[in-house]
């Protein structure tokens, strides 16, 4: 791997999600604004689990 690629996986990895990530069109930004739309319907949603453990109660 060159200096450069090296250079870029790094700042990759150093990165997290931010809320501009929804308008940018690079595949970092739109791979955390996908992945964080997911993890919010998810949290929003539950679980089966919950939704079963709530019925039996």
């Amino acid at each position: 791997m060159g200096k450069k690629n090296q250079n870029e996986s790094m700042e990759a990895a150093g990165r997290s999600f931010y809320t501009g990530d929804y308008k940018k069109s690079d595949p970092v930004s739109s791979g955390f604004a996908t992945t964080h739309e997911q993890v919010s319907d998810t949290y929003a949603e539950g679980t089966i689990d919950a939704a079963l453990e709530g019925a039996q109660e």
